[in-house]
């Protein structure tokens, strides 16, 4: 059953990237599971081979980039849940001197009016990360409030730093509380230690980074790839977070059941509809893409999320299907051509294998 799922993977390493997991569920059962490649391949940005290349496993670790969005939102819609925030409630209410037009909805929605990113390190070397939070916190409102579309990370930075304030507990203990724990998935979190390091999968190759280790400088792995979210200490609210495949499955698959231990059905009811943000390619709910092409291919109505660093996350449940693939697709450096193919491919195969 899994080889149209492996032939996807084998075209795509080393070619779009050096390691790849893919896992599909249909009603809740693995039909489909490949695994690629190698978790370090190259020790430098000219594609050098590296001479110890440990080969990816299904319990693999990877970096989940913007994936980390819908673990915010799941904690987010949990404080609603207790009446801790209001969805449509100005997060002034937090974060005092905000503009009261900004709400979680348009925080997670990205219709805040927010700029799409800003490089803290780079403007506060020698700042600390609180320091930097704050910095990322004021800043300004630069386009209009309440649409059209402007994809932010520094929006769903905000928004994690409201979950703090809301919760009253770093975002990381929030999202072990309310979601990983919960949910049992045990290899998920931020900042995997040095006793999972072997499990993970190497990102770009920085220069500027120690790396893991005095044999591979420059390596980054086994901490967050994405710059803003390391320069803020490796959590934030639209990054950071590192799971295998099978991790991810069961989140997506909490939510394609109605949100299990996770969230009430009405809260995923909720993050799955159609918000109405205008001028997005795609429909949006509360930080999930509906019918995002460039995910969810012949998929239609399907919704989930990608990661920058090559990975993504599908739930359709109209033909109960959850679809996961990890990869390291900047792996040596970003840029490389072909993952949206590879996302598409693998959605592809998840249609062939519900049958419907």
């Amino acid at each position: 059953m899994a080889e149209g799922l492996e032939e996807v993977l084998a075209d795509a390493v080393p070619r779009v990237c050096s390691a790849a997991v893919a896992l599909v569920a249909v009603d809740g059962e693995v039909a489909a599971a490949a695994v690629a490649g190698e978790l370090v391949r190259y020790t430098d940005g000219e594609g050098t081979l590296a001479g110890e290349r440990p080969p990816a496993r299904r319990d693999s670790i990877f970096d989940l980039a913007s994936v980390s969005k819908l673990f915010t939102t799941a904690v987010v819609l949990s404080l609603a849940e207790q009446g801790r925030l209001g969805l449509d409630e100005p997060v002034a209410a937090w974060l005092p001197g905000r503009d009261p037009r900004i709400t979680p909805r348009r925080l997670l929605t990205h219709t805040a009016g927010l700029p799409p990113t800003r490089r803290v390190d780079l403007e506060l070397p020698h700042a600390g990360h609180a320091a930097r939070l704050d910095a990322i916190i004021d800043t300004p409102v630069t386009g209009p409030v309440g649409g059209p579309y402007l994809y932010s990370d520094v929006g769903m930075i905000t928004m994690g730093r409201v979950a703090e304030l809301a919760g009253g507990a770093p975002l990381d203990e929030l999202v072990r509380a309310r979601v990983t724990g919960v949910l049992g998935l045990d290899a998920t979190g931020y900042r995997p230690g040095p006793g999972k390091l072997a499990r993970v999968a190497a990102t770009e190759w920085r220069p500027e980074r120690p790396g893991p280790s005095p044999s591979s400088p420059g390596c980054v792995r086994g901490e967050v790839h994405d710059e803003t979210c390391h320069g803020l200490g490796g959590v934030a609210g639209h990054a950071g977070l590192f799971a295998p495949a099978d991790d991810l499955l069961a989140f997506g698959e909490a939510l394609r059941r109605g949100g299990g231990a996770m969230l009430r059905p009405e809260s995923v009811a909720e993050m799955v509809r159609d918000q109405g943000a205008e001028g997005a390619p795609f429909r949006h709910g509360l930080g999930v893409r509906i019918g995002d092409p460039g995910i969810v291919g012949p998929l239609e109505g399907a919704y989930g999320h990608s990661g920058f660093t090559g990975t993504s996350l599908v739930v359709d449940p109209a033909r109960g299907l959850t679809v996961v693939l990890l990869t390291n697709a900047v792996h040596p450096l970003r840029g490389r051509d072909g993952i949206r193919d590879v996302r598409r491919a693998v959605a592809a195969e998840a249609l062939r294998l519900s049958g419907r």
